[in-house]
């Protein structure tokens, strides 16, 4: 008996990794689809002291922009940051998520997770705006937007219905696996902050697709592995790069840099979706 038990253990283990390890049953209705306004694109601004603690990109100027997505599976949804808020001096989105849902027929009570990358203010002000959703957010993360005194950078208020317990949230330790069938996963990337993460979502037809969140800013910062000076710790942030890349070689993944100009053709424009 113990024998029969053993091997059926194994049989579920092995279906399991299966799961994760290979594209979403293309029975699901899945689709990834980059949202045309997150935030208003600033002029290109200089990288080397900002961006690289050993000052490794001299003249480069680089223009940032602010990025979210809506990822369907089946009937659920998953939105992937909430950019800035409507009321942010000059980097404002001229169109708000939910107007831009409304254009495919998505009603903010239809979105059934929202994951944060974290808690950024570029990242996190419209969040507010999907209330019933369930909130998926690195634990360390969590942790700092409900403490007693939230620390410089950590745009909390957003957060109001979540950290009074009107809404469900899970603070994520490690990874996540969203909708249980290894499809789409929110990857554990600490470093730019204590709870940051990525997602991986595996499409039926496109293929695999790692978007970054901050784990990196743009192209450079990934293929040299820079360190922003305002990270919150170095060491994690050089761990998370090279997950990633890790993660990107072999899933043979499309990377997408969530601020880097150059990857937003890497998507269809809004509202198309990749499948």
């Amino acid at each position: 008996m113990q024998k029969i038990l053993s091997l059926l253990l194994a049989g579920a283990c092995a279906c399991a990794l299966v799961g994760l390890g290979t594209p979403a049953d293309a029975a699901t209705d899945m689709s990834l689809a980059r949202l045309a306004d997150c935030g208003t694109p600033q002029d290109p601004v200089a990288v080397n002291e900002r961006f690289s603690d050993t000052f490794a990109y001299g003249d480069l100027r680089i223009q940032f922009v602010y990025s979210c997505y809506l990822i369907k599976h089946g009937d659920q949804y998953l939105l992937w940051d909430t950019g800035h808020a409507m009321t942010a001096p000059k980097v404002a989105p001229k169109v708000s998520i939910v107007d831009q849902l409304a254009k495919i027929d998505v009603k903010p009570e239809q979105i059934t997770y929202v994951g944060i990358s974290h808690y950024h203010a570029d990242h996190t002000g419209q969040v507010g705006s999907f209330p019933k959703a369930t909130l998926l957010i690195g634990k360390g993360d969590w942790d700092a937007i409900t403490s007693p005194k939230p620390g410089p950078g950590v745009n909390f208020a957003p957060f109001a219905n979540w950290a009074k317990g009107d809404g469900k949230v899970e603070a994520l330790p490690n990874d996540k696996d969203v909708f249980g069938d290894g499809s789409v996963i929110m990857l554990n990337t600490p470093g730019h902050t204590p709870g940051h993460h990525s997602l991986l979502v595996k499409l039926p037809q496109t293929g695999n697709v790692v978007i970054s969140g901050d784990a990196v800013h743009f192209r450079e910062n990934y293929e040299t592995s820079g360190v922003p000076w305002f990270n919150y710790d170095r060491a994690q942030t050089l761990a998370s790069i090279d997950r990633l890349k890790k993660i990107v070689a072999n899933f043979k993944a499309t990377l997408i840099i969530q601020h880097d100009a150059r990857d937003i053709g890497k998507l269809p424009a809004f509202p198309a979706a990749a499948k």
